[in-house]
């Protein structure tokens, strides 16, 4: 009788082990989960939090909620030698609808590409960390105003050309839009120089 009673025990103790140990290798114990815009760390993951934004749609979400915008991108693989570093291609996305749709759009493309988009060979000239302190559309003319890391160790007048780009043609999509001025805290002159 003893050792049924053990046998019982050790069964359900390596099987508990067993699940355990599927739900730590298989699960998200470790990893970076979305909640209301932000990564938020769960558990102990090997890596920062990912390099994309954290959206999450409604599940009641439907076609009405979701506006379809345009990023542009440098692409190695339309354009492998990068010849024009003005030349940006553009990429589909859906957000959410709001009354700041060309903000959000630009918010998405300081992102970068997502990972299929990279797959399909998008690129950023755009440096991590970029931030909107300000934005205004006024008489058809977007005032944007960046914090200094839009500038920071970016060289050579080839990268300067495609942030700009990149940025300008992001915004210049929306037909209200007819001219785009780029600021770093402000200073219009002097700002992404090679």
């Amino acid at each position: 009788m003893l050792k049924t009673i053990l046998k019982f025990f050790a069964v359900v103790i390596f099987t508990l082990i067993v699940v355990f140990g599927f739900i730590r290798l298989f699960g998200n114990e470790d990893d970076w989960i979305c909640q209301n815009g932000e990564w938020i760390k769960h558990g102990t993951p090997s890596a920062g939090p990912p390099n994309k934004k954290c959206e999450q749609l409604p599940p009641d979400s439907n076609s009405e909620d979701l506006a379809t915008i345009k990023l542009f991108f440098t692409n190695t693989k339309l354009d492998p030698q990068v010849m024009d570093c003005n030349k940006t291609f553009s990429t589909e996305r859906k957000i959410l609808k709001t009354e700041n749709l060309i903000k959000d759009a630009v918010e998405a493309l300081l992102l970068g590409p997502t990972d299929e988009e990279k797959e399909n060979g998008f690129i950023t000239s755009i440096p991590n960390g970029v931030k909107i302190q300000s934005f205004e559309i006024k008489d058809g003319v977007a005032k944007i105003d960046f914090n200094e890391t839009l500038e920071f160790q970016v060289g050579g007048s080839c990268r300067v050309a495609a942030i700009s780009s990149q940025i300008r043609e992001t915004i210049k999509q929306f037909s209200e839009v007819n001219e785009v001025i780029i600021s770093i805290n402000g200073r219009t002159e002097d700002i992404l120089q090679p």
